[in-house]
């Protein structure tokens, strides 16, 4: 068995790696005056690291903590303790600045394919937003033509770019929502128990597309699951 340590990947391309992660979240007792009164150990001191173009699993019952790991991974939690490297600088120690220039290469598919997308938003709203958030296409033009072709990429018709969440089903919802990160260009991809929610026949399309782009794009997977079988095929 392959030790999985830092120091045994030296020669390896590290891009991700998290050591001692802890993030506690405070029991409260009281509506005014608020004190603590315990603490809920979401994620208890742990570590791992994930070299450049691979797939780690983290797998877990529900409420173990997964979720809220790649969610400090991604800074949208801030952890109790511990240190997040992305590329050798520590996530947790940037500025809001540096933060949001970093950002656009950490990205997050979610588990719930409906829930994720704004139902208000046509399909090229969803995924063009980011991208004119941060200013990866500088104009209207520019950014119709990336959701075009990044419809394609994940096996969608480039005329559902006008339709709206309520007329997909939920594998070209979650299509969709993997063409969303995709528009960022990203290195790294915390993959939340994206295929939980479909169907078994869905849920090895969603995979398989997951697998070619790694491949096609060179990214790098964090993969939340409770379902061994589902993380021996990816």
């Amino acid at each position: 068995m392959e030790e999985r340590t830092p120091q045994a990947a030296q020669a390896a391309d590290i891009i991700l790696e998290v050591r001692n992660l802890k993030k506690y979240f405070p029991i409260t007792s009281g509506i005014f005056l608020q004190r603590v009164v315990g603490l809920v150990k979401a994620v208890d001191d742990i570590s791992f690291f994930i070299r450049r173009g691979e797939t780690l699993g983290l797998v877990g019952e529900s409420g173990c903590g997964k979720t809220t790991t790649g969610r400090c991974i991604l800074q949208l939690e801030r952890p109790t303790a511990g240190q997040i490297l992305f590329e050798g600088r520590d996530l947790t120690a940037m500025s809001g600045d540096e933060l949001k220039a970093i950002r656009p290469r950490l990205q997050v598919i979610f588990q719930d394919p409906y829930s994720s997308l704004n139902p208000r938003m046509t399909i090229g709203e969803i995924i063009g937003e980011p991208a004119r958030v941060h200013k990866i296409v500088k104009s209207k033009q520019e950014c119709r033509k990336m959701v075009t072709e990044l419809l394609t990429i994940v096996g969608l018709r480039a005329n559902m770019i006008d339709r709206y969440p309520h007329e997909l089903s939920g594998g070209q919802r979650q299509r969709v929502g993997v063409a969303r990160a995709l528009s960022m260009k990203p290195s790294f991809i915390v993959c939340d128990e994206p295929v939980s929610a479909l169907d078994v026949s869905i849920q090895a399309q969603i995979i398989n597309l997951l697998e070619e782009l790694q491949e096609q794009f060179g990214l790098t997977y964090l993969f939340i699951a409770h379902d061994l079988s589902v993380v021996r095929h990816t």
